[in-house]
């Protein structure tokens, strides 16, 4: 174990950001539903704003923990290149495809149906999870945000397998990742609580959160 909870990542893991983002407002974006609320006391400790990464990993035939890939809400897909050997062919990888972008859909009337979401161009954005295991929704998410052109661009994850922190470096400008220990196998061995979070309580962080409700850009 590393971390009690996700507090306690997202209070380890906001100090660590702190040199670099205090003072910069940035925006750190939460790929749901875990990370939403470490996002929240990451964006609060570095004086930020809080928004949603939408992403969905695309899940392995029969096994559907394990990721192959992900979509972000513009549909663009990243695919891990062992998918095929692991039955997701491309049939397969365009029926999955269509249904978690439906589920993304749903996700964002839900989440902010208030507010569009809150435009990262020109600013220093921070993507969270609560953890890397294959990489892929990281992968999307950041592909996603860099598209709308911030003006930098930060990972940051409690804990990460080595090889999915490398992987995933070359989409952002830094990485921020405490931990890489070399038996990785799922992000919830590594907390001592790592309870499910569920919609409410994302729309109710997210309630709170926003141009609207912090002051910032967009008010």
């Amino acid at each position: 174990m590393y971390f009690r909870d996700r507090t306690d990542a997202a209070q380890r893991l906001a100090a660590a950001l702190e040199a670099s983002c205090r003072g910069a407002h940035p925006l750190v974006l939460a790929i749901p539903r875990g990370a939403v609320p470490m996002g929240r006391i990451i964006a609060d400790k570095l004086g930020g704003e809080l928004d949603v990464a939408l992403v969905r990993k695309l899940r392995a035939p029969g096994q559907p923990e394990f990721a192959v890939g992900a979509v972000d809400e513009t549909g663009w897909a990243y695919i891990a290149d062992y998918a095929g050997s692991v039955g997701a062919n491309d049939d397969y990888l365009a029926r999955e495809k269509a249904a978690q972008l439906a589920v993304l859909a749903q996700r964002r009337a839900s989440y902010t149906p208030a507010r569009p979401p809150i435009d990262p161009a020109g600013r220093l954005v921070v993507v969270v999870d609560d953890g890397l295991a294959t990489g892929a929704t990281m992968i999307a998410a950041l592909h996603a945000v860099r598209a709308k052109r911030p003006a930098r661009l930060v990972c940051a994850v409690p804990v990460g397998a080595p090889d999915s922190v490398r992987k995933v470096a070359s989409y952002a400008d830094d990485v921020v990742c405490l931990a890489t220990p070399p038996d990785f196998h799922a992000v919830g061995q590594f907390y001592g609580a790592f309870p499910q979070v569920d919609d409410d309580e994302v729309r109710a962080i997210l309630a709170r959160a926003g141009p609207a409700a912090t002051g910032g850009p967009g008010t």
